[in-house]
């Protein structure tokens, strides 16, 4: 049976790319995508969100926009510099859109996993606050949901908005906290392997040698692998990030070591404020179990899935 799942997007290009993914794939039932501030402003991410599911012929996939910043509340701060100041590598379109759901993007949540309990896989790749507020909103929702898969944190890996924090946690990591807190299964999809699943300048020409959505994905990842070539990688390529999360859900990883551990955020506001505490004091005894503990931690992964998804959407014809 196809996987259940609910989307939860901060729309910029690798979102895109997790967005097509989901929506293409045969083995996965996208039910909905929630928006949420992060990458971009909530309302251009919403609007990404909409033309990207009416560019894989997508258009009866519901969508509803969510928070506008974290929380608490506080400043926002966005990631124009990466994905371009259309979230869509400065190579989006103008083409109209329809109007999202009349309802947020936490009752969304809530509504639909109600509807099919149990069954429903939740994967947020932005900031946390959407899932964090359906949590508030409906207690129960631990309990009725397949799980968690999110990309967002580190176990070992440096940070890429300080030394130790990645940007998703950042953002919100009071709203982290709350989800990773609440007992349900988690997988984190941190960058131990995001950082290590590139997508390449191959990749890019394949896509752009495709049909609409490859050419539409090839086109606006140029911007994106620019900014990686320049600050983090010296040559064009780009980290895959958010459709990992979508991968892990679906049980579509090649997984080599993904122990189960206990998490935790730090909220102190500190130097080390969104760093995700990941217990691996397990490491040198082969992770035993840990009281508690219901967070899978991705630490090693076959990058064969770049391969996957890039052609999946390469080879889509249009509906």
């Amino acid at each position: 049976m196809a996987t259940k799942m609910i989307l939860d997007c901060d729309t910029g290009v690798d979102d895109t790319m997790a967005i097509m993914y989901a929506a293409l794939h045969p083995d996965i039932d996208l039910l909905a995508v929630g928006t949420v501030w992060g990458n971009v402003e909530v309302e251009r991410g919403t609007r990404n969100t909409l033309r990207v599911l009416d560019i894989v012929g997508r258009g009866e996939v519901p969508v509803a926009q969510g928070a506008a910043g974290p929380l608490l509340g506080g400043p926002t701060e966005y990631a124009y510099h990466v994905h371009g100041d259309d979230g869509q590598g400065n190579a989006g379109d103008a083409e109209p859109v329809r109007a999202a759901e009349p309802t947020t993007a936490a009752q969304q949540i809530i509504d639909i996993v109600r509807q099919h309990p149990g069954e429903v896989w939740l994967v947020p790749v932005g900031p946390l606050t959407n899932i964090a507020t359906a949590l508030a909103l409906d207690p129960e929702l631990p309990k009725l949901v397949a799980g968690v898969s999110l990309m967002g944190g580190s176990a070992s890996a440096p940070g890429n908005v300080s030394f130790v924090a990645e940007a998703n946690i950042w953002h919100d990591a009071e709203a982290a906290q709350a989800v990773f807190a609440a007992k349900w299964p988690v997988v984190m999809a941190g960058l131990d392997v995001t950082m290590k699943v590139l997508i390449t300048a191959e990749h890019r020409d394949q896509m752009l040698a495709g049909g609409p959505a490859g050419q539409y994905m090839g086109r606006i990842i140029e911007f994106y692998g620019e900014f990686y070539r320049d600050m983090v990688f010296g040559d064009w390529s780009c980290a895959m990030h958010d459709s990992i999360a979508v991968a892990a859900a679906a049980g579509h990883l090649d997984v080599q070591l993904a122990p189960v551990v206990n998490v935790e955020v730090d909220t102190t506001g500190g130097p080390g404020h969104g760093q995700t505490l990941v217990d691996l004091r397990g490491k040198y005894r082969g992770y035993p179990e840990q009281e508690g503990a219901h967070t899978t931690v991705l630490m090693e992964i076959s990058d064969s899935i770049a391969d996957t998804v890039v052609s999946l959407i390469t080879d889509f014809q249009g509906a």
